[in-house]
């Protein structure tokens, strides 16, 4: 059997040495565990097809969900996580083959894949050591968490969420103040620095050592041993999950703050591991790109920009005011003018349905068809038809096919959203052509 020797957190592998992060006192028990659950370390594997059948699974592409053909293969034994506990899958490769998705089907892993595997064939696998590492550190700074947040302020878990990018731990609590948040915050890394190492180990479902054991409960389909992750000393909690062998492989637990939850719980968000590094680049990059475009210092970014967003309300207020006094002046304009016409039309980039409506107001639109848009020539807007009611309802079904928009109106108004201002010229033209035989009410 291969297993591993850790150096720092990345294994290296090595053959016929015992589990590294286990300590197992039954054999047939050990059989019944996957090899990932039996040695949360091991990155490669050899094993064999057990059998190969058609599946399906849906995915979500660019926000949508997508149905994926493929085959559901079913290996001798597995190092390759399926989803449970909270904690996603794991992804790798069956021999050159990558695994899309893993999931458990009672005491079976099935992986599903793109292309068939021949039952019977010995293959080797690799799994995502990044994504695996990334998951054991959350999971394990989970558990950490969730024991000394019951045991120093008798807050409960309730459910947690390993997110892609920061985890949640829902707490059986209405509020966290910032101290206790604080407190839990040094606890958690106080055990990180005494290297406190975390054991696994499996039990009957009828061992009375159970009852002792922290748990929500076994799963409906559970088959096989019950699996018991202890940090030595601190917790107990049965788990089906990959976990770190010693709590220093933890690296740091970073506490970002408290959200309120549903039902007067409150979701406590946290960091662990490499994730507390790639956010602190992230933070410092941001920082400087913020340095370079407020130039100042990062002390003084909140009141920069804090001076930038009240800038921006003078202004949008100003330019609102702007807006509306140009619309009464348009309309003005166009009521002076001794050859006006019947028909008025106006683009304008800037501007909004107040725009529109001002101008609208201020023309007497029972004897004259009013056409407004504002946005982008050629891209999307809005739109607003005013005059005679029955015009505007004969001609607003027709102004929002050649808009390709979406809209409504009523009482000689007709406005909306418009999809493209491509064919506003064919828009105007139509318009121009039906006034020529007349806007009165009386048509």
């Amino acid at each position: 059997m291969l297993s591993l020797t850790h150096a720092g957190t990345r294994p290296r592998l090595i053959a016929g040495s015992s589990d590294s992060n286990s300590c197992f006192s039954n054999t047939k028990l050990i059989q019944m565990a996957f090899q990932c659950q039996r040695d949360c370390y091991m990155t490669e594997f050899t094993t064999s097809v057990v059998s190969c059948c058609s599946a399906e699974i849906k995915q979500e592409v660019n926000g949508k969900k997508e149905t994926l053909k493929g085959f559901n293969v079913k290996l001798q034994d597995t190092i390759l996580f399926p989803e449970g506990g909270g904690q996603p899958d794991d992804r790798g490769l069956i021999g050159e083959v990558p695994v899309l998705r893993v999931t458990r089907q009672g005491p079976d892993a099935l992986h599903f894949v793109a292309a068939p595997l021949e039952a019977g064939q010995e293959v080797l696998l690799k799994v995502d050591w990044d994504r695996r590492f990334d998951h054991m550190q959350q999971h394990s700074g989970q558990h950490l968490i969730t024991a000394l947040a019951d045991q120093m302020f008798g807050y409960k878990t309730t459910s947690w969420e390993l997110g892609r990018q920061r985890s949640t731990i829902e707490l059986d609590s209405p509020r966290v103040t910032p101290a206790q948040l604080q407190e839990l915050e040094e606890a958690v890394n106080e055990k990180i620095r005494a290297h406190v190492p975390v054991n696994v180990q499996l039990l009957s479902v009828d061992d009375p050592a159970l009852e002792k054991v922290r748990s929500r409960g076994l799963p409906e389909d559970h088959a096989g041993p019950v699996r018991i992750i202890s940090i030595v000393g601190v917790d107990d909690n049965m788990c089906c999950g990959t976990h770190v062998s010693n709590l220093s492989h933890l690296q740091v637990i970073k506490l970002l703050g408290v959200e309120k939850g549903k039902k007067n719980k409150s979701n406590l968000i946290f960091l662990a591991g490499n994730r507390v590094l790639k956010y602190a680049e992230r933070s410092y990059s941001t920082e400087r790109s913020l340095v370079s475009l407020l130039k100042t210092g990062p002390d003084e970014h909140v009141e920069a920009v804090d001076k930038l967003q009240k800038s921006v309300k003078l202004l949008q207020k100003t330019n609102l005011s702007l807006l509306r006094d140009l619309a009464v002046l348009i309309a003005q304009n166009f009521k002076n003018d001794p050859q006006k016409g019947n028909f008025f039309s106006l683009h304008k980039k800037e501007g909004d349905n107040e725009f529109m409506n001002i101008i609208a107001n201020e023309m007497n639109t029972e004897e004259t068809l009013v056409f407004l848009t504002v946005g982008e020539e050629k891209g999307p807007g809005l739109f607003l038809l005013a005059g005679p009611s029955k015009l505007v309802t004969e001609m607003g079904s027709q102004v929002l096919d050649l808009l390709e928009g979406k809209g409504a109106g009523k009482n000689g108004r007709f406005q909306g959203k418009a999809n493209s201002m491509a064919r506003r010229g064919e828009v105007e033209t139509l318009l121009r052509q039906r006034c020529q035989h007349g806007v009165s009410q009386e048509e």
